[in-house]
């Protein structure tokens, strides 16, 4: 299944927008990057203040990078492992004990290559309770990623995943359904 169909049409990125980001892309670096590993709950307040809704305790750590953290909703245990890229230009949902692993890019936006003046379309991103998307991994707009569901290393998703479905690939493919016992680590 293709995320093509989910595509809307974005707004301009207009002044305030670019504003927004600049400060925020100043605050990232005076206040988030240079933090300890285990400095969670402080990124997790530094996030709160630019409107990312953050619900009990989760785990971004210093070297993700946030887009717009007014996008992002991160659950009660969620995880933004190091060097992840979250390009929320539309919304990230990430459920409860959700582990984004290193390296992998959260890319909610793209362009209608069809028309000729190239405008930006995008769409959310949810990642359900307890998935877990391993490293280097990209998950592309519209994607909706079931609870308990696993995304191997290096798969590129661009279609929703199942609930409890493992899959891998480029592009990702299901594979096998997830045990019911498996259990997911932070980072």
């Amino acid at each position: 299944m293709s995320c093509r169909g989910k595509l809307v049409p974005l707004p301009p990125i207009g002044l305030t927008n670019r504003l927004r980001r600049m400060v925020w892309q100043l605050a990232h670096a005076l206040l988030y990057r240079p933090t300890p590993i285990a400095a969670h709950r402080w990124r997790s307040l530094v996030l709160r203040s630019f409107g990312a809704k953050i619900e009990g305790r989760v785990y971004p750590y210093p070297s993700a990078r946030v887009w717009a953290p007014w996008n992002l909703e991160m659950r009660r245990g969620s995880c933004i492992a190091g060097e992840v890229d979250c390009y929320n230009v539309a919304r990230v949902t990430l459920g409860e004990g959700v582990t984004v692993s290193q390296k992998s890019y959260l890319c909610t936006a793209s362009h209608d290559f069809d028309d000729p003046k190239f405008p930006l379309t995008g769409a959310p991103i949810l990642i359900g309770a307890e998935a877990w998307v391993a490293a280097d991994t990209f998950v592309g707009p519209g994607v909706e990623i079931g609870d308990r569901a696993v995304v191997l290393a290096r798969a590129v998703v661009v279609g929703d995943v199942a609930p409890g479905m493992v899959v891998g690939g480029n592009p990702a493919k299901n594979l096998r359904v997830r045990a019911e016992t498996g259990t997911t680590k932070k980072g």
